[in-house]
């Protein structure tokens, strides 16, 4: 198939580039709210290139991390080691990702919207069994005002989302913080420029 039509080709071909496509810092977002999540077994889930795993390693959690590309968890992996954290990495999408019931303390999304609208609810379904009563769910992404940007994501309104959709996705949550807003997102070449962005942190009950 072409890169064009098969996302685990067209994505090993962009994590193939020199360097991180999204740099090695940990999103900004997550690097702000982390004193949100509780200590203990955390799950990143779309991990990429291990930016994230890597930071909430660092922070003395005890990291799962899944992408569906071999490129990127291998990097993930270099980046890891090189940073002297453990976390531990499966090459695997998320519909085929083993998903524990009630297993984690923490399970955390950032920029994870290349899932088509239709196999979204499963996703989310599958968050929430994973997470523990009391856990607590971590969301980052774009809203539906990015289509006004070329600055990252889907480009694509039916992948974009707001809180209204998390809200209703995840009804059995008490949320601590849902907002949407403007900012400069510098995140290497992937994501670069005024973007339009929601976060979302919720404990489930």
């Amino acid at each position: 198939m072409s890169t064009f039509t098969d996302p685990l080709a067209r994505w090993n071909e962009r994590f193939s580039a020199e360097g991180y496509l999204f740099g090695e810092a940990p999103n900004a977002y997550l690097k702000q709210k982390t004193a949100l999540l509780h200590r203990g077994k955390t799950l990143s889930i779309a991990d990429g290139e291990g930016r994230n795993s890597v930071w909430l390693a660092q922070q003395g959690l005890e990291v799962d991390a899944f992408d569906f590309s071999p490129i990127a968890i291998d990097k993930a992996r270099k980046l890891a080691a090189q940073s002297k954290v453990s976390v531990n990495y499966q090459c695997s999408d998320w519909a085929a990702f083993d998903w524990p019931t009630a297993y984690y303390d923490n399970v955390v999304g950032i920029f994870f919207q290349f899932v088509e609208p239709a196999s979204r609810d499963a996703l989310f379904a599958k968050m929430d069994q994973a997470l523990k009563p009391g856990g607590i769910l971590l969301i980052h992404g774009y809203n539906k005002e990015q289509l006004q940007f070329n600055t990252g994501g889907p480009g694509r309104l039916d992948h974009l989302y707001d809180q209204a959709l998390l809200e209703s996705a995840f009804p059995n949550y008490k949320i601590i913080e849902g907002v949407s807003y403007k900012a400069e997102v510098q995140e290497g070449a992937g994501h670069s420029g005024l973007s339009a962005l929601l976060g979302f942190v919720a404990q489930k009950n």
